[in-house]
């Protein structure tokens, strides 16, 4: 069997896991769909991927930046639990389920395939850490309810290519509300935290113009440029919390959080200081990355997939990581981050008095990281849809999701429970604890019910296409007939723009990019 074992391990480790060279390829079948030259196509592919690569390097600076910051808050609240770090979880299972995973991811994605090929969930996932971490969740479920080898790989790529075509569709609706066309969808397990964002700013934003149209003094302009206004954001609460850091904790422990991050413990207080201004500005240059790294991305593969769609999947969308909707409205990712990582203070507070004393759920301390990727794009949806309160309290939801979620999921993770991480997204958390509990009955009844939860899915979410994505629906419809029509002194679109809100700002579509479609008559 190591023979077998052996190239699907390299396939999924080296190549499928790596989201650049799955994009890369991706873009390179475009292009040759599109009988595009050797050299466009080469051409096409490598920038592909270094946008990709981008990505990756902003979410690096991004992660380093926080880190120093995450021990400041835990030493300043005083709390102790788990920290979800998807990443964490991922490489302790590795040990002892890698083949399993690997097959799993292999199976599911071809399965994802077919069911865009042969149903109207037209998405193919391009997210290829998240397939692997989705893989190595269902195979950690379905090991620990006693599934053999056979079933584990069989079921959970069912589960698995169930679960990449269908969360696109329920996102969708909102999707287009924030993009403003359909040639793109969100491909990335933090599903639920943007939906609920967005129905939370259709509940509560009705009136609430946009984040990206806030008003300043002439003296703040400087901060409508959203590099320096995050960077400075983040300096701030930097040192805020560095300074209550060094007061509780002295300057032993506290000259000592920076070495979590950057490898250097501060030498003095002036240092000290100065280190957390530092790491303020590094995250603002992290979020620019980012984004520079998402239009490079846009521009290749949205032209590129037109080859795609109609040779090899019929009408399909790409399905790209959260970051791919950043650039749709900035200052809203900045606040989603911030309300996000209130919204889990708080839930860890709940968690901390009610919950674990009569639940015995675990306290899932704030994750910086999951907050700002999470966080920001349920910031964005929620904005879409309720301008600055929607961004604000969509957020927030989105932090009690991932907080009280992931509680929830290391009741049935076994052993990989009593690590001091698990897994951090909300789609990790809602399905892993229904079919960890549906796998609690045991033998076939278990796999009987986790195939129905499956199916469940599977079929809400062609239901969902059918009766609200392709017909058209706006989830922000409402909200544009409430809002001023002109919108000219203000840069923004006119309120019977498609799909977007009168106090939404007009984003100018990638490079390549198919142009919308135009308004209906």
């Amino acid at each position: 069997m190591g023979w077998l074992v052996t190239p699907a391990k390299f396939l999924v480790n080296e190549i499928l896991s790596e989201p650049a060279y799955l994009i890369g390829i991706i873009t390179a079948i475009g292009l040759i769909a599109m009988k595009k030259t050797t050299g466009q196509i080469i051409g096409g592919a490598i920038k592909a991927t270094l946008g990709f690569l981008l990505i990756g390097a902003g979410a690096g600076l991004v992660t380093n930046s926080l880190a120093p910051l995450g021990t400041m808050i835990q030493g300043v609240t005083g709390a102790h639990g788990v920290i979800p770090t998807n990443e964490a979880i991922v490489g302790i299972a590795q040990a002892q389920f890698g083949s399993r995973v690997a097959w799993l991811m292999i199976l599911g994605f071809v399965v994802s395939l077919l069911l865009a090929r042969f149903t109207p969930l037209r998405y193919v996932f391009l997210t290829g850490h998240h397939m692997l971490f989705m893989a190595t969740l269902l195979t950690v479920v379905l090991a620990g309810a006693g599934q053999s080898t056979v079933v584990v790989v069989a079921v959970g790529g069912v589960l698995l290519g169930i679960m990449l075509v269908a969360m696109p569709a329920f996102a969708h609706p909102w999707t287009k509300r924030v993009t403003g066309n359909d040639t793109v969808a969100i491909g990335h397990f933090g599903t639920a935290g943007y939906v609920v964002a967005g129905v939370a700013g259709k509940v509560v934003g009705r009136r609430s113009r946009s984040t990206e149209e806030m008003k300043l003094p002439e003296g703040l302009r400087f901060l409508r440029d959203s590099m320096v206004a995050t960077a400075l954001s983040m300096l701030i609460i930097y040192v805020v919390m560095a300074v209550l850091f060094l007061l509780k904790t002295g300057q032993k422990t506290a000259f000592k959080a920076f070495a979590t991050g950057t490898g250097t413990a501060a030498t003095d207080t002036g240092n000290y200081v100065m280190q957390s201004v530092m790491q303020g500005l590094q995250f603002g240059i992290a979020v620019a990355v980012i984004l520079f790294g998402v239009r490079t991305i846009l521009g290749e593969l949205v032209p590129a997939f037109q080859g795609i769609a109609s040779k090899v999947v019929p009408g399909a969308l790409p399905a790209l990581d959260a970051p791919i909707v950043f650039p749709y409205a900035q200052n809203a990712v900045l606040i989603g981050f911030l309300s996000s990582f209130t919204g889990g203070l708080v839930s860890l507070a709940l968690l901390t008095w009610v919950f674990n004393p009569a639940f015995g759920l675990a306290l899932v301390l704030p994750g910086l990281v999951p907050h700002f990727f999470t966080g920001g794009a349920a910031g964005v949806y929620g904005n879409a849809t309720g301008g600055r309160r929607g961004a604000a309290v969509g957020a927030f939801l989105n932090g009690v999701l991932i907080t009280f979620l992931p509680a929830l999921l290391l009741k049935v993770l076994g052993a990989f429970g009593q690590q001091n991480t698990t897994f951090g997204d909300a789609d990790f958390g809602w399905l892993g604890a229904l079919i960890g509990n549906a796998g609690k009955a045991g033998g076939g009844v278990g796999l009987a019910l986790i195939l129905l939860i499956g199916l469940a899915v599977l079929g809400a979410a062609v239901l969902v296409q059918k009766r609200v994505v392709d017909t058209g629906w706006d989830p922000g419809a409402a909200r544009d007939a409430l809002m001023p029509r002109d919108a000219a002194d203000t840069g923004t679109v006119a309120a019977d723009a498609p799909g977007r809100s009168a106090s939404y700002p007009k984003i100018a579509p990638p490079a390549g990019a198919p142009a919308p479609p135009p308004p209906p008559r």
